[in-house]
């Protein structure tokens, strides 16, 4: 993908900086959610079990529900718990044909969940010992690391706290 430069990317900078001055309310002045946070968000998965395993066994999060899509008859709808009363949730579709992931409109491109610094280094040995590829950023005083999972989705794991973006607390 070819990334914009010189005039063009001078261009969207400035637009990045119109839209932060027209609609970002600093935190003082904002309103309060309308939502109680992620009762839980869902993806597609290309195998039930694999999927079971690298997010149980390999990222430790706990497999908390396992039940039949009722939208798809035969389709697996199952549930991790990924901390905070949040999950993290997939579908199979059966005879369903998939391309695999890809960045595009309308299409996720990352997960990030926050970890604390021992979780984060035992989920980065079990990717190394695993011999799972992941890609760090180190963030000044906090930890990044991309992975993605066996279906294409990428999770991002950082030791940053939950409504922090970038060093900053934005809620």
């Amino acid at each position: 993908m070819a990334q914009p430069e010189g005039e063009e990317l001078q261009a969207l900078l400035q637009r990045q900086e119109e839209l932060r001055n027209r609609y970002l309310v600093p935190a003082a002045e904002r309103p309060a959610s309308t939502a109680q946070g992620v009762q839980h968000a869902v993806y597609i998965a290309r195998d039930v079990e694999e999927t079971i395993l690298f997010y149980r066994d390999l990222m430790g999060f706990p497999l908390v529900d396992l039940c039949d899509n009722r939208d798809y008859p035969g389709s697996t709808h199952f549930f991790f718990d990924v901390g905070g009363e949040n999950m993290l949730a997939f579908f199979d579709f059966p005879g369903h044909p998939h391309p695999d992931y890809t960045e595009t409109i309308g299409g996720g491109h990352h997960i990030a969940l926050s970890l604390t610094e021992e979780a984060y280094e035992e989920v980065q040995g079990r990717l190394d010992e695993w011999e799972i590829p992941y890609a760090t950023f180190p963030m000044g005083p906090t930890y990044s690391l991309f992975v993605a999972d066996p279906n294409g989705l990428r999770i991002e794991l950082t030791t940053e706290a939950k409504g922090h973006s970038l060093g900053e607390y934005i809620l």
